[in-house]
């Protein structure tokens, strides 16, 4: 069962505890982001949340940045996922993508995280298993530079549909 939505109003009212039980989980397994957000309150809305998230995760330092890609699942992995990772991958149908499908995802997740170091991360919520295949196809030839900012893009985009969500 999915939480009610909060109003900004109620966020604001949060404690810390409480912000972090709810926002935490908004950047894959980095609750930090949300810590360090909830002393930025209040938020006049939720965009406004959004970019004080972002601007935690832009600040952070490449070493930390780093560690928050890194702690994106592969897509198509059949491993544990979080609760959002789960569900937006399903709504995507990468877990009920064919094998052939999988296995190229696989095989393409491999080589793009032994070249940049961290896992192909994708805003997949609205897109289709053969563009995220294709995605992936054209990002692995892509810079590391700029694929670790392409990267970040994305995360962002998975955070803001995230707070949607939520709020």
């Amino acid at each position: 069962m999915t939480p009610a939505r909060l109003s900004v109003a109620e966020i604001n009212a949060l404690d810390r505890d409480a912000f972090v039980a709810r926002f935490g989980a908004v950047y894959e397994h980095s609750p930090w982001v949300a810590e360090e957000a909830w002393a930025r309150r209040p938020f006049a809305d939720r965009q406004a949340l959004a970019i004080a998230m972002q601007e935690i995760v832009l600040g952070a330092g490449c070493e930390r940045q780093l560690e928050l890609l890194r702690a994106h699942p592969k897509l198509g992995t059949r491993l544990a996922l979080s609760g959002f990772s789960k569900s937006e991958q399903s709504g995507a149908g990468i877990t009920a993508a064919a094998a052939a499908e999988r296995a190229e995802l696989q095989s393409l997740n491999a080589r793009y995280e032994e070249r940049f170091g961290f896992p192909f991360i994708l805003a997949v919520k609205g897109a289709a298993v053969p563009e995220i295949i294709a995605s992936c196809r054209r990002r692995v030839a892509s810079d590391p530079g700029a694929e670790f900012e392409e990267a970040l893009r994305q995360v962002f985009r998975i955070a803001g549909f995230r707070l949607a969500d939520i709020c």
